[in-house]
């Protein structure tokens, strides 16, 4: 089936009438890009992320238009459309797309990830054609994918400390990729905890595509430093393993925190570091009473790992 796109110019301040009778129009599908709302969205979440692509910053530069999508054969709605856009006095352009199986396509944005030497994170629809150890998601549902230099420093360094019977904690699990990996190869449990509550059912849901289940694998919502009954449920145990793949303000804000979590033969990773915050990550957890033992680096990008001092 052949698609066009259509894409309408407006203004910021427009924008959001223009959606909204297009919405009224019958035009309920659109495609929103706008540097002013990105901006704010941005400002908004600035504690959930230290790094933001900059050619996608340089893509939405003075951009505020509306895209939609009709089928080519959709004479009559187009029609439609073309009058309504007249009538707000703006413009529109209309691109037909080459004919593809958009229900399948985006599949190919998902590859297999080498990653270590003994792990590869696989998309569900793909077959384990390697000998290696298989972990595999659900992509693009949230965080957590294998394809990020943090992740792959983690699961890296995991290869090489995780022995058989570990238990593991992973704050910020995101799709549970780490908590994943943990149990292939030959951690006895691990708990992933993560603030969104998506985030709980999807690993859960990921956790499955691999075999493990509670209690091999239990998914949590909560805060840590904030929810008293996630942290009592968390601190009567110590892990041999605690994984905290975030950003570095939220790992310097954990910090205080993670000792409850170690004991003095516990190994505490920490990830999602940008070579500019590391020396602020390192001074959090030294502070904390923790001794860093290696720091990983993959383009801008550091893993620290520590213990009990």
């Amino acid at each position: 089936m052949t698609y066009l796109e259509i894409t309408i110019s407006t203004t910021p301040s427009q924008i959001e009438d223009v959606a909204a009778a297009l919405t009224s129009g019958g035009f309920e599908e659109l495609l929103i890009e706008d540097q002013q709302e990105f901006e704010t969205f941005l400002d908004e979440n600035k504690a959930y992320w230290d790094y933001i692509d900059e050619s996608l910053q340089e893509k939405l530069q003075g951009l505020s238009h509306i895209k939609l999508y009709l089928e080519d054969t959709d004479t009559e709605g187009l029609a439609r459309l073309e009058k309504l856009v007249a009538s707000l006095g703006l413009n529109m352009t209309v691109n037909t797309l080459a004919e593809t199986n958009w229900e399948e396509s985006w599949k190919e944005n998902y590859p297999p990830q080498i990653i270590g030497e003994k792990l590869i994170v696989l998309p569900y629809w793909l077959e384990n054609d390697t000998d290696r150890l298989p972990v595999i998601l659900d992509p693009g549902l949230t965080f957590g994918t294998g394809a990020h230099p943090s992740t792959q420093m983690v699961m890296e360094a995991m290869e090489e400390c995780i022995k058989p019977g570990f238990s593991c904690l992973d704050l910020g699990s995101g799709s549970g990729i780490l908590s994943i990996a943990a149990l292939r190869l030959g951690a006895k449990s691990a708990i992933g905890v993560d603030i969104d509550p998506k985030a709980e059912d999807i690993s859960r849901e990921n956790a499955a595509y691999n075999g493990f289940t509670a209690p091999e694998f239990t998914a949590l919502t909560g805060n840590v430093t904030a929810d008293r009954k996630l942290m009592t449920r968390l601190s009567g145990a110590h892990y041999d393993l605690v994984l905290v793949n975030i950003v570095a303000d939220v790992i310097c804000h954990l910090a205080p925190t993670l000792p409850q979590f170690l004991s003095a033969d516990s190994i505490l990773i920490c990830s999602g570091i940008l070579d500019t915050r590391l020396s602020d990550v390192i001074a959090a957890l030294e502070n904390a009473g923790l001794e860093i033992t290696e720091i990983r680096q993959k383009e801008d990008w550091r893993c620290v790992c520590a213990k009990v001092r």
